[in-house]
């Protein structure tokens, strides 16, 4: 029967009363720092039974059906949330109210955010007369640098070099300024994680000249955005010279780059050249320039897997002139996309010298290629490689040189693969010697979030601009890499699952498994980049085929794990010693996956040992804070 309106009043304001008696119950037993212990009636002063940690130890016991001890490298990445900051947290996730306190969230929680400064907190420098020099100088945020200069130079050297997540952002940099230089040396090199902004980077600037040398170079995980880059210059010339050259799974992007340039010079030397899984893009490349003059030298050469992504290139430009010199030569594999390119150009040149010869074919569309370009407008392709296709392009105007049937195969196949990455079962005896990689953890650190609040937030790409107005843009690229990857269907034989919480995590594991399961990492570091002997070598399951969960760290803004279970593996446990004194350094745990069939032929095993799917066996170790799930031995 339903409630009458009084009714339903009277049960809100009990629901209500209810919330609040155990807030302040948590409180106080926050205050006093009582524990009961369940089941015995006893208390001791010990943890609080109603923070995260203590929630995941009674989940750990309820579920796990063995009196092992509980791991601590998991147990150490649970929630650092007390009880109180538990209740208001998962308070404000329940009515969708985190993101007006984010920054909180992130430190109470432990999390890894990038937040855009108060734009009345940024710096606003270079407006005075005298030059500025910075020779070092880590993590700031600029607001109007060098807006408005007339003549001099400003410079950063050494900026950020060497740290682990730089952040920065750059407003307004060098905006209206005329006959005026900017000059970057050494700029974010050898960061971990690093997460970059440029907004109205040299807009409506004339004369003058801007310069990047040795851009976040040897960056692990870049995510980098120039926004409205030289918008409406006029002739203020640009040059990037090693441009995140040596980068490792990252993304960079351009918006609006060029966008009604007049006479613009604009030139690219090494640009993301040597660089492993990166995904550029330019949005609205020298759209509507005038006498532009663009040009990319040794663009994505020697990169391993490069995504590189073309849209709206060169849309109704005049008179300009766009050269690719060496576009992805000796790239492996890939995937390249060229919307729009110079469309409706007039009397321009576009030209690719040495366009994509490829170690290993990848996938590169043209679409709307020199589409309704008017006058003189001349296309030319040299060196034009294999496996490229056009879906419209102009007929006139378009010429293919030395266009040629088969792929550079002059490079080394093991350059992309780190040694000792992967290596065959056989190098797991005793006395064998073999060089590990670096099987550090150069993720930021970061912890779980518990169940309660993570069963709040969205976790889709359908609802990216639900999490960007939560962790903020610049998180995008990050956000939207991991859910992708989570996303992906699973392969053939394999079962998978990415997990925020640690709750989350023993639920995949013992639905794989079943609940007398174990968990096992690496103990250490040691060894990594260097030449190791292997010790004692132990096979989980006698050495037998077996069942197992692996769970790899994903970058997200919560410890996120992308957890999966693939068909016929050995699992072993190994000493590691060092070379010359034989004396032991770490306890190594490796995974060797026997059925390789479904692989792909470029994977980074069969790069680095030869041979082809499902023809050998792969090894590889379990990296630091990564970890792989079995059933108690």
């Amino acid at each position: 029967m339903p409630l009458s309106l009084p009714q339903l009043a009277a049960s809100r304001q009990q629901n209500n009363m209810k919330t609040s008696l155990l807030f302040l119950y948590l409180l106080f037993l926050s205050y006093f720092n009582v524990v009961l212990v369940f089941g015995t009636g006893r208390s001791e002063g010990k943890e609080n039974p109603f923070t995260a940690k203590a929630s995941l130890i009674r989940y750990w016991n309820n579920h796990i059906s063995n009196n092992l001890p509980k791991p601590p490298f998991l147990i150490s990445k649970a929630s650092p949330l007390n009880a109180i900051d538990l209740a208001k947290l998962t308070q404000l996730a329940n009515h969708n109210s985190l993101s007006s306190h984010i920054e909180s969230f992130c430190s109470l929680a432990n999390l890894f955010c990038s937040f855009q400064e108060d734009s009345s907190k940024l710096d606003a420098v270079g407006k005075g007369k005298g030059d500025a020099n910075f020779a070092v100088y880590s993590s700031k945020n600029f607001k109007g640098y060098g807006s408005l200069r007339r003549g001099g130079i400003d410079s950063f050297k050494n900026y950020s070099d060497g740290l682990n997540t730089p952040n920065e952002s750059f407003k307004k940099y060098s905006r209206g300024s005329n006959a005026h230089s900017e000059d970057f040396t050494s700029y974010a090199k050898d960061a971990n994680v690093a997460i970059d902004n440029f907004t109205n980077y040299g807009s409506s600037t004339t004369g003058g000249s801007g310069g990047f040398n040795n851009y976040q170079e040897r960056v692990n995980v870049p995510n980098l955005r120039f926004t409205s880059y030289d918008s409406d210059g006029n002739k203020h010339k640009l040059s990037f010279s090693s441009y995140s050259s040596e980068t490792n799974s990252g993304s960079e992007a351009f918006t609006n780059y060029g966008k009604k340039g007049k006479a613009v010079p604009a030139e690219f030397t090494s640009y993301s050249s040597n660089a492993n899984t990166i995904g550029s893009s330019f949005a609205g490349y020298g759209v509507l320039g005038n006498s532009a003059n663009d040009s990319f030298k040794a663009y994505g050469d020697s990169g391993n897997n490069p995504r590189n992504n073309f849209k709206i290139y060169g849309l109704a430009s005049k008179l300009g002139i766009d050269s690719f010199t060496s576009y992805r030569d000796s790239a492996n594999v890939g995937a390249d996309s060229f919307q729009s390119y110079a469309r409706d150009a007039n009397s321009g040149k576009v030209n690719f010298v040495n366009y994509g010869k490829t170690f290993n074919v990848g996938n590169s569309t043209f679409k709307e290629y020199g589409k309704g370009s008017t006058g003189s407008t001349t296309i030319g392709f040299k060196m034009y490689d294999l496996a490229r296709s056009f879906l419209d392009y102009a007929k006139k105007g378009v010429t293919f040189a030395g266009y040629t049937n088969s792929s550079s195969k002059e490079t080394s196949v093991n350059r992309w693969v780190e040694p000792g990455k992967f290596f065959r079962e056989s190098v797991l005896k005793q006395g064998n010697l073999m060089v590990m990689p670096d099987i550090r953890d150069k993720m930021p650190r970061r912890s779980f979030l518990p169940r309660g609040i993570l069963s709040k937030l969205p976790f889709s790409t359908s609802h990216l601009s639900e999490l960007r107005n939560i962790f903020g843009a610049s998180m995008e690229g990050m956000l939207e890499n991991a859910l992708t990857e989570c996303e992906r269907p699973a392969s053939r034989g394999e079962t998978k699952r990415c997990v925020g919480s640690v709750e989350d995590m023993i639920d995949f594991a013992t639905s794989v498994l079943g609940h007398s399961v174990t968990v096992r990492t690496t103990e250490n570091v040691k060894g990594s980049k260097q030449e190791i002997m292997i010790g004692e070598v132990k096979g989980i399951n006698g050495g037998e085929v077996t069942k197992s969960v692996s769970c790899h760290q994903s970058l997200y803004p919560y410890l996120l794990y992308y957890c999966h279970s693939v068909p016929k593996v050995r699992v072993y446990e190994a000493e590691i010693l060092d070379v010359t004194s034989k004396s032991k350094i770490n306890h190594g745990v490796a995974i060797c996956h026997l059925d390789t069939s479904a692989w792909s032929p470029t994977h980074g095993a069969f790069l680095a040992l030869g041979s082809g799917p499902g023809q050998i066996e792969v090894c590889h170790w379990i990296f630091e804070n990564d970890m792989t799930w079995t059933i108690v031995d």
